[in-house]
Parts: structure tokens; sequence; C-alpha cells
């Protein structure tokens, strides 16, 4: 009996030790394929945290750069800081510009259908890239960054676009383009007054004298005045392909286009710009002036020929009427009155705030 017992209590030890193993290789087996779904299911979340760790330590990094650039370095600090958001400005304006484009192109929109913030980015695009190509073409050759770096420090207002400037870089330059912009009024004006001497209509050659001699004297002529000459900018007298190429060369200034170009490229390019200022007016027009900002009517102000920094906001939006008041009201065939607007309704503010 006891040795029945003995035996019994053998087997039922062994069948608990098998029992025992044959569980722990279950586990072993599991825990591995356990481990491994674990690891596949936290592994974005594990990407997302060392991403977050990376971008936190590079902005960490960046911080005590710019820190001690501040305390040791300022004016360098400065043109850092201008540079680097300069550079996040040109690329959203890339981005915006790259979206309007694809409107376009899926859609089927004509550039004349565009809004008028579209088109003012578009054309504003358009022109820093066009300053900025050759200052990235010094830049290819292998180490002549460094010499740009000097030539952006020493003639920032040169080389950059607006994109780089300081604000009071911006505004020191804006005075200094509206100065050189405003030399050319008296010229053009002077030879409104010699065109008008041959003018065989003395009613026409009498109004167009007098609004002249207005404008030179520092009064602000009206519109009426402006639109009672119109006749003589579309007809053989001072019509787009009348007007000889030294008064084109003076226009051309007005619109920060190079004078020195043969004259049947400088009368195409005055052209294209009438078109593109005839297409924002049109653009404004369907919006409204009254529903842009300060600082979009300034600029549209300054576009066209005023000096609007140093005019009040609220004259800056009744010039603005006026000269959509006259652009609405001229024909294409009147594009030189349009041209000349830009001297008749901003040579009173010529002297405002000029620092050249």
């Amino acid at each position: 009996m006891a040795l029945s017992c003995l035996r019994l209590a053998n087997h039922m030890s062994l069948t608990r030790l098998w029992s025992v193993r044959a569980n722990n290789k279950i586990n072993a087996l599991c825990i591995p394929c356990m481990c491994h779904q674990s690891r596949y299911s936290s592994s974005p979340e594990v990407r997302r945290g060392v991403f977050r760790f990376v971008t936190s330590k590079l902005e960490w990094a960046k911080d005590k750069y710019e820190g001690f650039l501040k305390r040791r370095f300022p004016r360098f600090y400065v043109l850092h800081h201008t540079l680097v958001e300069g550079f996040k400005l040109l690329f959203q304006d890339a981005k915006e510009v790259s979206q309007i484009k694809t409107k376009m192109a899926s859609h089927g929109v004509m550039y004349e259908e565009l809004s008028y913030r579209e088109l003012e980015k578009v054309r504003q695009f358009r022109r820093d890239l066009i300053k900025a190509i050759p200052l990235a073409l010094i830049s290819i050759p292998p180490f002549a960054n460094y010499l740009v770096f000097v030539l952006m420090y020493f003639f920032p207002r040169q080389l950059l676009i607006p994109h780089f400037w300081t604000p009071k870089q911006q505004a020191e330059y804006r005075q200094v383009y509206h100065s050189l912009r405003a030399q050319h009024h008296w010229p053009i004006l002077k030879g409104l007054q010699h065109a008008s001497r041959k003018l065989t209509v003395s009613n026409l050659q009498r109004r167009l004298d007098n609004l002249c001699s207005k404008v030179q004297s520092g009064a602000n002529p009206k519109v009426s005045e402006v639109l009672a000459v119109r006749s003589l900018f579309s007809g053989p007298h001072l019509g787009i392909n009348r007007l000889t190429v030294g008064q084109m060369r003076q226009i051309s200034s007005l619109f920060f286009l190079t004078p020195r170009l043969p004259g049947f490229l400088i009368k195409r390019r005055l052209l294209g710009h009438a078109f593109e200022l005839t297409l924002l007016d049109r653009a404004l027009s369907r919006l409204g002036a009254d529903q842009l900002s300060d600082a979009e009517v300034r600029q549209a102000c300054y576009v066209r020929g005023l000096n609007s920094d140093c005019v009040g906001i609220v004259q800056c939006r009744e010039w603005l009427s006026q000269w959509l008041h006259i652009s609405s009201s001229l024909k294409e065939s009147e594009v030189s009155l349009l041209l000349h607007c830009l001297v008749f309704l901003s040579a009173k503010h010529r002297n405002n705030g000029s620092t050249a």
C-alpha cells in the first residue's frame, strides 16, 4: 500500500513538472511574439517622440546661438535675423504664387480674372525674382558665397529684395527710391509744356499748359482737369506711339525701369507695365479700395507714384480713389495719360520726406 502511494506521488510530481516545463516553453514562445507586436504598434509613437526630441534640441541650439550673437555681435545678429526671416517670407511667397499658378492651370482661370491680392502677389514676386537672379548667379562658383555675403552687407539696397531689409531700411530705401523717381517729374512736365506749343487746337493747348503749371506750383489737379486733356494722349500728339525716346526714358524711371535700352524695348516694357497696372486697377475696383488694410493702401499708392509714407492714411485713401476714377475712365488707346498720371497726381508730394 505504501509502495502504491509512493508511485502515485512520483507520477503526480512528473506530471506537474512536465506541465510546468510546457507552460514555460509556451510563455517563452509567446513573449517574443508579444514584444514583436508591441514594438511594431509603438514604432510611430517612438518616431514622433524622437522627432520632437531632435526638434527641441535644434530649437535649443538655435536659441543659444542667436543669444550668443545678440550679446557679442549685435549688428551681425540683426543681419542674421533679417536673413532668416527674409527666407521664410520668400518661401511663403513662392508657395502662394505656386498655389495661384496651380489654380490657374487646374480651373482654367485667366490672368485677368485673378483677384487684386493675387495679381499684386504675382507681380511683386516676379519683380523680386528678377532682382535676385544676378545675386544667385554670382554665388554659383565655389566659395563665392563669402563674397556675396560681403556684398549683401555693404550694398543691401542694390542687391537685396525687400524681404531681406530691416524695417528701418525699408522706410529709408523707399524714400531714396521715391527721391530718384521724383527727379523726373519736372523734366516730364517741361516736355509736355514744350509739346503743347506745337498743338494746333488752342483750347486743348491751354488746358494742358494750365494743368502742367498747376502741378508745378504744388497744387493738386482735379480729376476733371486731367480727363479734359485725354484726347491729346490718344491721338498723334502725345499718344504712346508718338512719344520720343527721351520721353519714354523719363517715364521708365517712374517705374524703376532701366532707361539704358533701345527705344523699341523701352516702349515694349512701358506697355507691359501699363497693361499690368490697368489690370490691378480693375481688380481693385472690383474689390473696393475700402477693403484694403492701411499697409495695402500705402503700398498701392506707392506703386502708382505717391510718396505714401509721408502722407496720412486718409489722404492716401482719397488719392487712391482719384486714381481709380481716372483709370476706370480711360480707354486702352489712352494708356499714355495713365503713365503721365504718375506725375500729375504725385508731383505735389515729391519733396515730402525726401532724403536724397
